[in-house]
C-alpha cells in the first residue's frame, strides 16, 4: 500500500500525546503518530500489556515520550488508529486497503477494530462485487462466519473460470475444495429439479398427433440452456429471468411456444422456489474433534438465508 501521508496532512499530533508510533515506510519524511496510551490500552490488549511494562525511552525522541517502532506502513497505521480513536471511521475503498489493516488489528489485538472490519468486509461493495475474495479473506484470517456468508454469495460466480488472484495463495486446498463441492452439489440438485409435467403441450410442436411423452420445444431449449447456466452458477436468478426465458423460447422457432411457456409459468415458478430452498452454505468445521457442524447450529440461528437474494 503506497503511503500518502505527509507531515502536513498528519493529524495524530496532539500536544498531550504520551506515546509515539513510527511506521516502517516514508523514510524521506518520517511520519510519527503521537498517540494516547489510555486510548490504545482500551482498544488493544497488546498495547495495554506493553504500556504496563517498564519503558525505555528513546533518546532520539528528544523527550521522555516513548517511541514504539511498528512494521506496518503509515497508511495502515493511520487507518487502524482512526478506527480505534473516538473519531469518524475512515472509508476503506478496496479489499487491498482492508487486508493490511485487518492483519494489523489481529496482530495487535484491536478487538473492536477487528469487529468493525468484519462488518466492512461484508458490506455490499465488497460482498456483492467479489465474494470469492471475501471468502478467501475470511478463511485466511479464520473469520468463519464471514467465510460462510461469502460462500453463499459465490454461487453467483463461475468459480472454475474465476481469474487467479493472490488471495487464493493464502487459503488451504481443503477450503477451496469445500467451496467447489458446494457449487457442484447444488448444481446437481438444481438440475434434478428441472422437470416439466407430461401434460404440458404446445398446440403446434407437440400437441395432438405427437408422441405423448414429448415436451414442447421451448422446454428442451430451456433445459439445455438452464443446465449449462446451473453448472457454472447454481442459482435461480438467471435461468428464470425474462431475458433468459425469452431467448430460449425464441430459439425454438415455434410460433405457439411463447404462449405455451406463459401458460406454464406456475410450473417454472414452482421450480424456482424449490431451487431457492436447496442448501446453499458450507458447514462450519469443529476443529476440536474434526467434525462438521451445520451453520444453522451456530449460536442457535441460521446465518445464511435460503433465498437467492443477496445476504447483507
Amino acid at each position: 500500500m503506497t503511503c500518502l501521508l505527509t507531515s502536513t496532512t498528519y493529524e495524530f499530533n496532539a500536544s498531550d500525546a504520551d506515546a509515539i508510533l513510527t511506521p516502517d515506510s516514508c523514510e524521506d519524511s518520517p511520519v510519527k503518530f503521537h498517540v494516547h496510551r489510555g486510548i490504545l490500552s482500551i482498544a488493544s490488549v497488546f498495547f495495554k500489556d506493553l504500556f504496563s511494562l517498564p519503558q525505555n525511552h528513546s533518546e532520539s525522541s528528544g523527550s521522555q515520550t516513548p517511541v514504539i517502532p511498528m512494521s506496518e506502513q503509515a497508511s495502515t497505521i493511520d487507518t487502524l488508529l482512526r478506527l480505534a480513536y473516538p473519531i469518524p471511521d475512515p472509508h476503506i475503498k478496496t479489499l487491498d486497503d482492508l487486508i493490511p489493516v485487518l492483519e494489523a488489528a489481529n496482530k495487535y489485538d484491536f478487538l473492536e477494530v477487528t469487529c468493525s472490519l468484519r462488518k466492512t468486509l461484508l458490506s455490499p461493495r465488497f460482498l456483492d462485487v467479489d465474494p470469492i475474495r471475501v471468502f478467501c479473506i475470511g478463511c485466511r484470517y479464520d473469520l468463519r462466519e464471514e467465510a460462510l456468508i461469502a460462500s453463499r454469495h459465490t454461487l453467483r460466480i463461475d468459480v472454475l473460470n474465476y481469474p487467479l488472484c493472490d488471495d487464493l495463495k493464502h487459503i488451504s486446498a481443503h477450503s477451496y475444495h469445500r467451496l467447489i463441492n458446494l457449487h457442484r452439489r447444488r448444481s446437481a440438485a438444481a438440475q434434478d429439479l428441472l422437470k416439466l409435467p407430461y401434460d404440458v403441450k404446445c398446440p403446434q410442436c407437440n400437441g395432438v398427433g405427437h408422441c405423448i411423452y414429448n415436451a414442447p420445444k421451448w422446454w428442451y431449449e430451456f433445459l439445455k440452456r438452464a443446465k449449462g447456466e446451473l453448472t457454472a452458477r447454481p442459482t435461480s436468478s438467471v435461468i428464470f429471468s425474462v431475458q433468459f426465458l425469452a431467448e430460449a423460447v425464441t430459439a425454438t422457432g415455434c410460433m405457439r411456444c411463447p404462449g405455451n411457456m406463459l401458460e406454464s409459468m406456475k410450473y417454472l415458478e414452482s421450480m424456482k422456489r424449490q431451487i431457492d430452498a436447496l442448501p446453499c452454505e458450507l458447514e462450519i468445521e469443529d476443529t476440536t474433534n474434526n467434525t462438521s457442524i451445520p451453520i444453522a447450529n451456530l449460536k442457535g440461528e441460521t446465518i445464511i438465508s435460503t433465498s437467492d437474494d443477496p445476504v447483507v
